[in-house]
């Protein structure tokens, strides 16, 4: 409360439409324990545990077992978790910080701006954070114990750029689905986000029925190895704008409520 006080005076100055907009980035980085320093720690006691549980597995195995293990972790989902949880961040930052913009006098428009600001900054972050662990997984060859948490196949393990960008687009996808959420829940709460997520597990359910159905698996598996991670990542940036737009609309029907 007290950091939100000290940062009202920038907040309230008017200026150009640039300054406004920078002035809701400032507002959203007044709390980074939310989001970067809560996220962070929590990836770190995950990577923490897999290193117990790397060493475990590697003291049990035979020297020649060993090659075979640490193919097998590329298979890792051990990074899923910080992805997944940029849409809380996103949920607890807009909850968090439009009330307190609106009562400043900030627009709605110049308020979307400048958090969708704010989410291609922390992606980038957070994209050049697990790019440089990626590198340092490989050349440690897996932390000297063959595992695999940030070169796994499930993104790129390719040039540095390329995993940069993989990392950036996936991230910038959860943040932009988690505003939807997070306007979702301004304007109906716990019911509109319960009637929401029924709704996209339906659609999952119902794209996953259809592919079943019509015997797609196959298309679809050869789509994904053909377009490697990399590949995906430039498709994810079509539902990223929708969601982006999408959270735009509801958010400036919402009228902020204690």
């Amino acid at each position: 409360m007290t950091d939100l006080a000290i940062s009202t005076p920038a907040v309230r100055q008017r200026g150009s439409e640039w300054q406004r907009i920078w002035n809701v980035v400032r507002l959203h980085f007044v709390n980074i324990g939310t989001t970067i320093a809560v996220p962070s720690m929590i990836m770190g006691l995950i990577f923490l545990a897999n290193l117990a549980i790397w060493a475990i597995i590697r003291a049990s195995l035979a020297p020649g077992d060993r090659t075979n293990f640490s193919e097998g972790m590329q298979w890792s989902g051990s990074t899923f978790y910080i992805f997944v949880y940029m849409l809380v961040v996103a949920v607890q930052a807009i909850s968090a910080t439009f009330p307190f913009a609106l009562g400043l006098s900030t627009t709605r428009r110049d308020y979307y701006l400048g958090t969708a600001a704010s989410f291609i900054l922390l992606s980038a972050g957070y994209a050049v954070a697990l790019t440089l662990l990626s590198l340092l997984e490989e050349a440690t060859n897996g932390w000297g114990l063959g595992g695999r948490m940030f070169v796994t196949n499930y993104f790129s393990d390719g040039p540095v750029l390329e995993r940069f960008f993989v990392f950036f687009a996936v991230m910038l996808f959860f943040f932009f689905v988690g505003s939807i959420f997070a306007s979702v829940w301004m304007r109906w709460r716990a019911y509109g986000v319960i009637v929401l997520g029924v709704l996209l597990a339906a659609l999952l359910l119902g794209a996953m029925l259809l592919i079943g159905v019509t015997g797609s698996w196959g298309a679809v598996g050869d789509w994904l190895v053909s377009n490697r991670a990399l590949g995906v990542a430039w498709w994810s940036l079509l539902p990223t704008a929708l969601s982006a737009v999408a959270g735009f609309f509801l958010l400036r029907r919402v009228t902020p409520r204690n």
